[in-house]
């Protein structure tokens, strides 16, 4: 053999063995969620791809914006199991103002609604799970519906069992504490269990969701009070830890360019404190692209600002309830930007007004109340879901999602396209 076909031969098992070689000292990374990730899988439609002719399609994740006035209806996972079981829903978002689905990812069980392919976050085999969620939201998209994913928190049936030491636990012997449900709940201050969280929206994000709605971000509410203990949260109050989260869930989710709502309860609009669940407006304001208070009627106190029932003063309660909400929100946008109001003049004469400070609604646009469309006290009818549209508008919002969880919803209660 002569030099040059040696050379030749040579060269030619270099070129074949650069691949290993390449493969050997540049190993594949762990997969990453952050928005790069995303962006680079993501395409105008979700017309599968072009490949090889005998390899299957391959599907592009799309996600649309947000709308400006955003509409939404929520799904759970077990109506979006099935093609059949949700098509009425999804017909009544196509014939209807609704544009927007909320589809649950994570429920109280703490099992994930479908296949993320990280071992991290366990499939609801034994319940709802969606086979096809990332096909289902890509035909959504291109119904030009904006896509939600569901996520709870702190109310958790399954992480506490894996991770007692994150746990909400019994004072009297330290196991597992349960509410009222029986249900087992997060401590809010793990903070292991905050990136857990991140972690799920990023994979929510690449799977094509376009929002992720955090829910049960707070403190227990209800069962044996007096026999829990925060060990995670310690001496730190329930406010002051709630704050953290969403700051560091916040930042994490901002940074990957992944808009994020939060969900609080309904009286968060008119408390000042944090209800003893950890729950303050403004905090959540500051941290969230969208803040949900959920001001359900049904779900007012008796005698609550003088409303005997307010179950039966839907428009009232919430025209009150988003007003206070509204307000409070151009309070924390004149305290943020640092306003200082200009000095009145003391020249005799002179106009002596004082100049008030004018918000342009960088938080109040952030306020997106969840309506009642479920009976609950009394039958929910058309009227009563249009009054609560009619409150939120009335206070200057333009959104508002609809909660039933039976999914059976009054379509005669939303305007036809």
């Amino acid at each position: 053999m002569n030099d040059k076909i040696l050379i030749r031969h040579l060269l030619v098992a270099l070129f074949i063995g650069g691949g290993f070689l390449f493969a050997v000292i540049f190993p594949a990374s762990h997969v990453s969620y952050d928005r790069m990730a995303v962006m680079a899988t993501t395409a105008s439609s979700s017309v599968p791809s072009v490949s090889a002719p005998d390899a299957p399609p391959v599907f592009v994740v799309t996600h649309v914006a947000s709308p400006r006035s955003v509409k939404a209806a929520y799904m759970t996972s077990c109506i979006a199991s099935g093609k059949k079981l949700r098509a009425p829903l999804v017909q009544l978002l196509e014939e209807t103002e609704l544009n927007a689905l909320i589809i649950d990812v994570k429920d109280y069980t703490g099992l994930i609604s479908y296949k993320t392919g990280d071992d991290r976050f366990p499939l609801n085999t034994k319940g709802c799970y969606v086979p096809d969620m990332k096909e289902f939201i890509g035909e959504l998209h291109e119904k030009g519906i904006y896509v939600i994913a569901r996520v709870t928190v702190m109310q958790d049936a399954t992480y506490p069992k894996s991770h007692p030491e994150a746990a909400v636990l019994r004072r009297s012997d330290g196991g597992l504490w349960k509410d009222k449900k029986g249900l087992t709940f997060v401590d809010p201050g793990a903070t292991e269990y905050w990136e857990y969280m991140v972690d799920l929206g990023k994979i929510s994000y690449a799977t094509g969701f376009d929002e992720v709605n955090y829910d049960y971000i707070r403190f227990p509410s209800d069962g044996n009070m007096s026999d829990i203990k925060f060990v995670r949260t310690g001496t730190t109050t329930k406010a002051v830890m709630m704050k953290k989260f969403y700051a560091f869930l916040g930042g994490a989710m901002d940074s990957a360019g992944i808009p994020i709502s939060g969900d609080l309860f309904g009286m968060t609009t008119t408390n000042t404190d944090d209800l003893n669940i950890g729950q303050i407006l403004e905090d959540a304001l500051l941290y969230f692209d969208f803040v949900a208070p959920m001001v359900y009627p049904s779900h007012y106190p008796p005698g609550f600002n003088g409303w005997k029932n307010p179950n039966l003063v839907p428009y009232e309660i919430i025209q009150f309830s988003m007003e206070k909400a509204v307000v409070r929100a151009n309070k924390l946008e004149e305290k943020e930007s640092g306003w200082v109001p200009p000095k009145v003049s003391t020249t005799p004469g002179a106009a002596s007004s004082t100049p008030a400070f004018i918000p342009k609604g960088i938080y109040a646009n952030k306020l997106r109340p969840w309506i009642q469309d479920f009976d609950y006290g009394k039958v929910y009818t058309e009227a009563d879901v249009r009054a609560q549209k009619k409150a939120v508008y009335d206070t200057g919002l333009t959104s508002w999602m609809a909660w039933d969880p039976s999914n059976k919803y009054t379509p005669s209660a939303f305007d036809r396209d």
